[in-house]
């Protein structure tokens, strides 16, 4: 682990997440990486399944951000960045890119998914605490799952899960000082120099609504900017981005 970083691992665990926040409601901060080798109710965004088959990495790292909420969503593209680096070395001849919000795609499968859950904010406007939970397919992935995926060793040569996780706590580390000494504009920019879909037609299905447009940028609060056929500028700040036939990153949406 890097300098500061405590770690603590289960065989088998409800989900990593849960376990941060039972640490968190008993008053610890960390920053703490907490992994499993096996999940029974691990989950990724709007309470679906994540499946957890034992030789994946399912982790949370559990931190005290020191930031507001608005500010802290935006460590979703810092640990974007630090699964695709991470991949990249594992797989260095794949195609690796970030799509919007909060997946890494390896030729346009989905190979990670990023979760963040947060504590309400104290009195000073800054979350006491944050649980960043990533899953990277390593050995296996999902079937029938909703969108195609990919794992690692399919591309590449992965490490054992208790390597593997300390590749990610050190890319973690190097992405997260970015955005402590740099700023959000920095990791900005270096998400934008992976991300998947810039400059292509999109779908993006809303709560209520489905829109399409051009995936244009990513805004400095984070948001999508998308160009509807009107010539329009729409910011989008949840949603689901699905591409079109032909592009590679087809149906490869975000959990």
């Amino acid at each position: 682990m890097p300098a500061g970083y405590s770690v603590v691992g289960f065989d088998v665990i409800d989900s990593t997440n849960e376990e941060a926040k039972r640490r968190a409601a008993a008053g610890a901060r960390g920053p703490t990486w907490i992994w499993a080798r096996q999940q029974t109710a691990g989950r990724g965004r709007r309470g679906r399944d994540w499946i957890s088959p034992e030789g994946n990495i399912m982790a949370t790292l559990l931190l005290a951000p020191g930031v507001k909420a608005s500010e802290a969503a935006k460590l979703s593209f810092v640990a974007a960045l630090a699964v695709h680096d991470v991949v990249l070395r594992w797989a260095p001849n794949a195609h690796v890119r970030v799509k919007w919000p909060n997946d890494v795609l390896v030729e346009g499968k989905k190979i990670a998914g990023i979760l963040l859950e947060a504590s309400s904010e104290e009195g000073s406007g800054k979350l006491p605490w944050l649980a960043a939970g990533i899953g990277i397919n390593l050995a296996h992935a999902p079937q029938e799952a909703l969108y195609p995926a990919t794992y690692v060793n399919a591309h590449g040569a992965a490490p054992d899960v208790p390597e593997a996780l300390s590749d990610l706590a050190q890319a973690w580390e190097t992405r997260f000082r970015m955005w402590k000494l740099s700023g959000f504009e920095a990791i900005r920019q270096a998400w934008l120099g992976v991300a998947a879909g810039l400059g292509q037609p999109v779908e993006v299905r809303l709560a209520r609504e489905t829109i399409f447009g051009t995936l244009e940028t990513l805004m400095p609060d984070g948001a999508l900017s998308l160009r509807l056929p009107s010539g329009a500028r729409r910011a989008i700040t949840a949603g689901e981005v699905f591409f079109p036939l032909g592009d590679g990153v087809r149906d490869a949406s975000g959990d």
